[in-house]
């Protein structure tokens, strides 16, 4: 390892070791470097970029205002799922209401087969109610088969 050299210090205070050795002595500290009217001028920049920010902003979602609504859709869809998922889990956890969640999806499905999907004549039925169901949403008239 090299060896260091060491220069004495020519300060009028003298060192801050030496300063520490005497006893009742305290540490003087040094004056700021940056004087008052640098802090304005910094003051002044950051005053007249928040007085630019509202109309840089509103610039700037009205140019990608498409691409912001569908990211913020699918953040906030991202968020919904997982909130619901969460509900969900602590619902879980309560005693016997797990079972009896499963209880009422076994019943909604018997009800279900019982009602539409044994005879041919519900069967149509139920076609027919999801062919309308389709043409509502989509709005126009989708052709039977």
């Amino acid at each position: 390892m090299p060896e260091q050299e060491f220069t004495e210090s020519t300060s009028k205070e003298g060192t801050v070791t030496d300063i520490n050795s005497q006893t009742g002595t305290i540490t003087k500290l040094q004056p700021p470097a940056q004087s008052q009217d640098e802090w304005l001028k910094y003051g002044e920049q950051i005053s007249s970029f928040l007085a630019t920010l509202p109309e840089y902003l509103g610039s700037f979602f009205n140019q990608y205002k498409q691409p912001l609504v569908t990211v913020g859709l699918i953040v906030g869809s991202i968020v919904g799922v997982k909130v619901l998922l969460a509900i969900l889990d602590a619902l879980n956890d309560i005693p016997l209401v797990a079972p009896t969640f499963e209880l009422i999806g076994i019943g909604y499905s018997a009800w279900f087969v019982y009602r539409y999907l044994l005879k041919a004549s519900t069967r149509k039925e139920l076609t027919s109610e999801i062919t309308t169901l389709k043409s509502q949403v989509v709005g126009k008239e989708i052709p039977e088969a």
